[in-house]
C-alpha cells in the first residue's frame, strides 16, 4: 500500500486489509510518500499498534508514486503480493481467501482479480464500471495483452483487486527494470498487468471485492487539462513499449493510437496552451502520421489563434447550457 496525503482515507484503507480473514499469515507494506497532510501520523499510529503486520516506510523526501510503488514491491516476503492505493477500501473480508484458494489450486495461474464498484467520495454512492472484457474463470493470458495495451476506460485488470504470484512479478521486475522504473510512462499498474498475462494464465472472480474511489483528483484523474495532457501521453508511451515488446499488431494499436491523440489535441485545446499544442504535433509524428480528421480538425483550430479563443468561447457557452438543462 502506497499512500500521499490521504489523511481522510488511509484508515479506512488499512482497516480493510486488516480485516482480511485469510488462513495465510499477511504482511502490509506501507510507503508513505511524505504527505503534506496527516497522513503519516496515522500510519505511524497503525504501525504502532500492529507491529507484527505492517512495515512502514516513511520516505525521507517525495518519491513520486513509481518510486515509492517499486521500492515497497521489492520488499514484499510473501508468496503472493496484493496491492491497495491508499485512497481505496476492499469490501470482501474473504478476498485474500478466495484468491489465494484459486494460486494455490492452479499453478498456471499468475494472476487472479475481481470485479469492482466505483466509490463516489462526495455523497458514498457507489456505481458499475464498464463491463469486462474477460469474464472466463481462467484465460490465456496472451489473449489478453492486447485489450491490457490498449485500454481506455475501465482496466482490464485492476490491480488493486487483484493477488499476484509474487515470484512471477519479481522475475519481471529484474528482468525489464525500465518498463517498470521509468517515470515517463505515467502509472505503475499497466505494465505489471501486461508482465502478469504475458507470463501465464489469468483468473477471474466475478465478486465484487473493492470500492475504487472516485470525486477527487489522483494520478488518472487531474484537476486540469495540462496535467491530464501529460498523464495521457505518459501512458500512451508506456502502451507504446508494452505493444512493441509484446508483439501487438499495428492493426489493434492504430484505433487506439486516433482515440489517445484526440485526447491529447483535445486536453491541448481546452489548455489553451501552445506549449501543448507543439507537445501534440510531435506525437502525432511519432504515433501516428497521417493523423484522423477530428485531430486534423482540432489541430487546424489551434493553429489559427483568432479561431482558437473563438472555439473555447463557443465550447464555454455550450457547457454552460448544458448545465442548466441537466
Amino acid at each position: 500500500m502506497t499512500t500521499y496525503n490521504h489523511g481522510q482515507t488511509i484508515a479506512r484503507a488499512l482497516d480493510s486489509v486488516l480485516s482480511q480473514q485469510c488462513r495465510w499469515p499477511i504482511e502490509i507494506i506501507l510507503g508513505e510518500d511524505c504527505s503534506t497532510d496527516d497522513t503519516r501520523a496515522i500510519c505511524q499510529q497503525y504501525a504502532a499498534k500492529h507491529p507484527d503486520i505492517i512495515r512502514l516506510f516513511c520516505n525521507e523526501k517525495n518519491k513520486g508514486l513509481t518510486d515509492n510503488y517499486f521500492d515497497c514491491l521489492i520488499q514484499c516476503k510473501g508468496n503472493y503480493i496484493a496491492d491497495c492505493a491508499g485512497d481505496d477500501f476492499w469490501v470482501d473480508k474473504n478476498k485474500l481467501e478466495k484468491e489465494l484458494d484459486v494460486l494455490e489450486n492452479h499453478p498456471e495461474v499468475t494472476i487472479v482479480h475481481t470485479d469492482w464498484l466505483y466509490f463516489d467520495e462526495h455523497n458514498s454512492t457507489t456505481s458499475t464500471p464498464p463491463p469486462t472484457p474477460f469474464t472466463a474463470p481462467f484465460t490465456e493470458g496472451k489473449q489478453m495483452l492486447p485489450a491490457i495495451v490498449t485500454q481506455t476506460q475501465r482496466p482490464v485488470i485492476h490491480l488493486c483487486t487483484a493477488l499476484m504470484r509474487a515470484e512471477t512479478i519479481l522475475h519481471a521486475y529484474h528482468e525489464d527494470t525500465f518498463m517498470f522504473r521509468n517515470k515517463d510512462f505515467g502509472c505503475e499498474d499497466l505494465q505489471i498487468a501486461a508482465a502478469l498475462a504475458n507470463a501465464g494464465t489469468v483468473a477471474w472472480l466475478p465478486d465484487i471485492t473493492l470500492h475504487y474511489s472516485i470525486g477527487h483528483a489522483s494520478v488518472s484523474t487531474q484537476p486540469d487539462a495540462r496535467r491530464q495532457f501529460h498523464f495521457v501521453k505518459d501512458v500512451t508511451s508506456l502502451s507504446c513499449y508494452l505493444a512493441d515488446k509484446y508483439g501487438i499488431s499495428n492493426d489493434v494499436l492504430k484505433p487506439y493510437l486516433s482515440r489517445r491523440l484526440f485526447a491529447l489535441a483535445m486536453h491541448a485545446f481546452r489548455a489553451h496552451d501552445t506549449q501543448l499544442r507543439e507537445e501534440a504535433v510531435e506525437c502525432i509524428k511519432k504515433w501516428q502520421p497521417n493523423g484522423t480528421a477530428a485531430v486534423k480538425g482540432v489541430m487546424m483550430v489551434m493553429s489559427h489563434p483568432w479561431l482558437w479563443s473563438l472555439a473555447l468561447q463557443v465550447r464555454k457557452i455550450i457547457v454552460s447550457v448544458k448545465k442548466v438543462f441537466r
